[in-house]
């Protein structure tokens, strides 16, 4: 699944939509299928987080989210996407003698007044991709529950958003704890603080993106996220992996070394591959 800084680079990608008046606008999904946004200035990409706000004048925001299949390509002026693609469109925005910029497979697509973009992202959690980034107030969302896994806490969206996966997994790693290990019982602050770095430098810095190893060749990029069963880049020890529970949100697929990530282990039962 895309993670905030995924969706803050996509956004930078769509900027070249800013400042242009919308020639064809159509959404291709049941709730807004007649909706019609020809004609409309493009205002500005937001994020919050793996959410994407398209603002527009007249106080008008498209909402959409990628999750696991969505996806934005752009083409410039004149040009089209093939056809066999045309049937997975769900945004089609067409600019003004300039690019075009498709939505394809994307499981959330929605309108909202601007004034009102509360109504779906208010509950997420400080993004440290945004200028209203507040560290004290993620490291208190963090905190509320002392007993719950540091990863399931890592990925849930209203403590802090824009955590995926990748960055749960590889964070626990940095911090050299079990990504079972409560929070209660790990230095959040200091925790938060790498993550805000590793999150902005994957979004900011050329060549970068989501690579946590500081090498990124093919294969060397990451820690353990995707490495089960190989030797752990520190110390040889195999990476071990379990499963993700379909359904739970707290039990995703993790991978972490057992040796240099003391603690906890996955619950019993839970099969470790």
């Amino acid at each position: 699944m895309p993670e905030g800084d995924s969706v803050y680079v996509l956004a930078r990608r769509l900027d070249v939509l800013v400042g242009r008046t919308v020639r064809r606008g159509e959404l291709h999904v049941a709730r807004h299928a007649i909706a019609d946004l020809a004609g409309r200035r493009v205002l500005e990409q937001a994020t919050h987080g793996k959410h994407l706000l398209t603002r527009f004048d007249g106080d008008l925001t498209l909402h959409t989210h990628l999750r696991m299949d969505g996806s934005w390509t752009v083409v410039r002026a004149g040009r089209s996407l093939p056809r066999t693609l045309m049937p997975d469109v769900r945004v089609l925005l067409a600019t003004e003698n300039g690019p075009t910029a498709y939505g394809l497979s994307l499981p959330v697509v929605e309108l909202v007044e601007t004034s009102d973009e509360e109504s779906v992202v208010g509950h997420l959690g400080p993004d440290p991709l945004r200028a209203d980034w507040d560290l004290d107030e993620a490291v208190r969302r963090l905190g509320g529950d002392p007993e719950r896994p540091v990863a399931a806490a890592l990925l849930d969206q209203r403590n802090l958003a824009g955590l995926g996966n990748l960055w749960a997994n590889e964070l626990c790693f940095l911090r050299g704890v079990s990504p079972w290990t409560p929070v209660g019982g790990i230095d959040l602050p200091a925790t938060v603080r790498l993550a805000v770095r590793a999150l902005r430098h994957s979004a900011l810095t050329p060549g970068a993106y989501q690579v946590t190893t500081g090498d990124n060749r093919r294969g060397r990029d990451h820690w353990v996220a995707g490495r089960f069963a190989q030797p752990c880049r520190r110390c040889g020890t195999p990476i071990e992996m379990v499963a993700e529970v379909a359904g739970d949100p707290d039990r995703r697929r993790t991978w972490w070394c057992p040796r240099c990530q003391p603690g906890p282990g996955p619950e019993p039962g839970r099969p470790r591959r």
